[in-house]
């Protein structure tokens, strides 16, 4: 496996493994509607483009498969992070997010029920539990801040 930058030929397969992720992983924690509300972003491939090019969007692949992405942003808002369901517990994640916060001192995310214990283990801390509406469905996730303090910069 190996990581590079998000190019805007990666957009459909990585919506597709959003989706695929939120049914087959976060669905363990959702129900089928608040899955449906989660991805009804993901025809908008448009908005897509925009957001992960305007973001430091990185790709992890593994024999020319895209097995997990995510971005942040240059306030150190850490908004996506995914890995294909086949893919998981195999430090995938943990390879995008070394990645995504070598240049930030603070770090933010909304983390969903799923991803919260991973966050926690790399030392964010829940600083909220909020409700998200989204398609008339209220989605569970937490604020979470990780603070680097020990890094040279």
């Amino acid at each position: 496996m190996y990581l590079r930058k998000y190019c805007h030929l990666d957009c459909q397969e990585i919506v597709t493994l959003f989706t695929e992720t939120v049914y087959k992983i976060n669905r363990h924690d959702y129900t089928r509607a608040q899955c449906d509300a989660w991805t009804s972003s993901s025809h908008d491939l448009e908005r897509w483009q925009r957001l992960l090019q305007a973001h430091d969007s990185v790709v992890a692949v593994e024999k020319g498969k895209i097995i997990g992405f995510g971005d942040i942003d240059e306030t150190g808002y850490l908004d996506h992070l995914y890995v294909h369901h086949e893919y998981q517990r195999q430090k995938v994640a943990t390879k995008i997010c070394d990645y995504l916060e070598r240049n930030a001192v603070m770090i933010t995310t909304h983390a969903s029920i799923t991803a919260r214990p991973f966050f926690e283990k790399r030392g964010y801390h829940v600083v909220r539990q909020q409700q998200v509406s989204r398609d008339g469905q209220l989605l569970t996730n937490y604020v979470m801040i990780k603070v680097r303090k020990d890094e040279k910069r």
